[in-house]
């Protein structure tokens, strides 16, 4: 089938027409960027060929072969952008007309092309360059070497060499040299030796300036286009959008002194979203204009990388206001802009995603802990809160809440648990977690939707209030024994070696039911430092003097009485394995259940072994849930794993019935 691409197509899109839309053929197809993928495609209309970029709203044209090569497309919605004393199209809307077709004619690139408008040549010219310095000069003369035409100058004989003429000059018969006329020049001379041809000036869309006096600049306002179609070449744009989200406002300090910043989140009608971020006197301006939930019109911005490390948005650029920026309130509702966009992913997912990656999910709240005061490492205090999301999954997954979110959305959903309500919550943009487990936390972007009205969590409530309330589930977060204390993560003695812990640059921490199989009792525990230093006791090891008082080395001082503390080395064993693990004087003791003192008077000083060993025995094989500190140390040049207990506490039977039957029920639902 025979096809006409749009004649001159090219040369008018550069030209600044953006109302043509042409026809044209799709030559070339090349991916660009990595974090957001784009597409930039070589089109022609069979004389010339430019590059163009796809809005990323159109990728999917080429990856289910809408648009390939060959393709002959009809550009619908487009801009020319000048990137580096280049053009090029960006594409913001278009319709597939052939999806595959041979090449039209043999079109070259727009910057190799030969002009398309050659002046009238009646005699051969040497060298010709476009000029538009002068509109109606004339020349009267023969024999030119070097021209350089003018809009409307003519040459009418004579002996000219080289000749730059102004406004209005006239020259017949004469010799000149430096010759520039403009455009459209005329030659009726002789012996003129060489032309090379001009190139004809670009399409201008016709002015609409009547009356209005000299006009400096495009005063006009510019063309909304939708988020995912910007890109930093644009030169003007703006773009009509929802903010979804907006960031507290912060104080900074580096080496440029003291400023403040504060963001907020953009949302359009196509789905695409965009971070607008502002700057010290910038953000005075626009702090209290902008409201989260409504409509503006946002322009005269500069676009910039954003930055992933703060920005979870899926979009390659971030805009930042200036002091030219206008935001604009749109006072009618658009009800072609959503209220928010989530990407829930179901919690089971959360298991093998990345840390510090950002998910949206939902599910209903199944438990809220009360809140409780934590300090930063900048010694300030925050609020910590930790619940419970369930979904139909079969998982759940602890959601940590931080700062206003502990007394705002956290007390609320605590007082609907507490009175028996199980409320759906939508989580948007949560940051994931690898320590002891999966887990979601709070940012500073983050959005709290407790019983939203969207589909999603009506599915969610009809799932939990039809059985799923009573469904057996599984923690992604860590293993929690009912009854028991808060989060601890269970493991057996095979589990701790088998998964490798404690070889991070972190310790790692495990609950362990275990008895004590053998305990070592020639060093048992060991002379301590009594002096306080601060709020601390030294507890260095101290030796006896020649006087037989106790000298510390560390404080160098004497005295006449030490302290005695724990240093057990203990054998733990369950019934997958054992190891060998270190308790210090609070853990000896709940070991023991004697005092350090006691047992080495016991020993060295009343010498009576068969009590001591009694005691010893008494300890065997009895059960303990030891809370271990796993970490890898340097021996000398050997590097081994460490166990110490930091803890070890009784087994209470009911809570551990309670744990199993937890355990059987889940492995049921394998």
């Amino acid at each position: 089938m025979p096809v006409n691409l749009t004649p001159n197509a090219i040369e008018m899109i550069n030209g600044g027409d953006v109302n043509l839309k042409p026809l044209v053929q799709v030559l070339d197809i090349k991916q660009m960027g990595s974090a957001q993928e784009r597409f930039r495609l070589l089109v022609s209309d069979s004389v010339l060929t430019q590059h163009a970029m796809l809005g990323t709203q159109l990728n999917d044209r080429v990856k289910t072969g809408l648009v390939k090569k060959g393709s002959v497309i009809q550009l619908i919605d487009y801009i020319c952008s000048q990137v580096q004393n280049r053009k090029i199209i960006v594409v913001l809307n278009l319709e597939t007309i052939i999806p595959d077709c041979e090449i039209i004619g043999n079109p070259k690139m727009v910057s190799d092309a030969p002009a398309q408008k050659a002046l009238p040549n009646t005699n051969s010219m040497q060298s010709s360059t476009v000029g538009y310095n002068n509109p109606s000069s004339q020349s009267h003369g023969s024999n030119m070497h070097s021209i350089r035409p003018a809009l409307s100058s003519q040459n009418h004989g004579g002996n000219m060499q080289s000749f730059r003429p102004t406004s209005s000059t006239q020259n017949q018969g004469s010799k000149m040299r430096s010759f520039q006329p403009a455009l459209g020049a005329q030659n009726y001379g002789n012996d003129v030796q060489s032309f090379r041809p001009t190139v004809q000036p670009p399409y201008q869309p016709p002015p609409s300036y009547r009356n209005h006096g000299a006009v400096m600049k495009n005063e006009a306002p510019a063309r909304i286009i939708a988020i995912n179609a910007l890109n930093p070449y644009q030169g003007r744009w703006a773009i009509k959008a929802r903010i979804t989200a907006k960031g507290d406002l912060r104080r900074y300090n580096n080496a440029r002194g003291d400023g403040k910043v504060f963001s907020f989140d953009l949302l359009d009608s196509d789905g695409g979203e965009i971070r607008v971020t502002c700057f010290n006197a910038v953000v005075d301006r626009f702090y209290d204009v902008v409201e989260v939930g409504k409509v503006y019109l946002i322009s005269k911005g500069s676009l910039k990388p954003a930055q992933k490390n703060f920005n979870h948005l899926k979009n390659d650029w971030e805009i930042f206001l200036e002091a030219t920026s206008t935001v604009d309130l749109c006072p009618e509702e658009d009800g072609s802009i959503p209220q928010q966009q989530f990407s829930f992913k179901p919690i089971s997912e959360i298991e093998i995603a990345e840390n510090n990656s950002i998910f949206d999910v939902i599910g209903v709240v199944i438990s809220v802990n009360p809140s409780v005061p934590i300090l930063r490492k900048n010694g300030m205090e925050t609020q910590r809160r930790i619940l419970n999301l369930k979904d139909g999954s079969g998982w759940t997954v602890e959601l940590t809440l931080w700062g206003d979110f502990c007394n705002k959305e956290g007390q609320k959903l605590q007082e609907m648990v507490d009175s028996g309500f199980f409320p759906i919550l939508a989580v948007k943009a949560g940051k994931v977690s690898d320590f002891n487990g999966k887990s979601l936390g709070t940012i500073s972007s983050t959005q709290l939707f407790i019983n939203p009205d969207i589909p999603e969590a009506h599915a969610a409530k009809d799932w939990f209030d039809r059985g799923g309330r009573d469904v057996a589930s599984m923690s992604i977060s860590k293993d929690i024994v009912q009854g028991g204390p808060k989060n601890e993560v269970r493991k057996t003695v095979s589990q701790v070696k088998l998964e490798g812990l404690g070889r991070s640059d972190k310790p790692d921490w495990a609950t362990v039911r275990a008895s004590v199989s053998f305990i070592k009792t020639d060093t048992f525990c060991y002379t301590a430092c009594p002096l306080m230093i601060g709020d601390r006791q030294c507890n260095k090891k101290v030796t006896r003097s020649g006087n037989s008082r106790w000298q510390c080395d560390r404080c160098n001082q004497e005295f006449d009485d030490c302290d005695y503390r724990y240093l057990l080395q203990v054998q733990i064993q369950d019934h997958t394995g054992l190891t060998w693990a270190t308790a210090f004087q609070e853990s000896g003791e709940e070991i023991l259940g004697y005092p350090a003192k006691e047992l080495y008077l016991l020993k060295y000083e009343s010498n009576d072994d068969t009590r001591f060993a009694d005691i010893i025995r008494s300890r065997l094989f009895y059960q303990y849930l030891f809370k271990l500190k796993i970490k890898e140390e340097m021996y000398g040049d050997e590097r081994r794993v460490k166990t110490t207990i930091f803890k070890a506490d009784e087994v209470s039977y009911s809570s551990e019935s309670r744990y199993m039957l937890d355990l059987i029920s889940k492995v049921r639902t394998y």
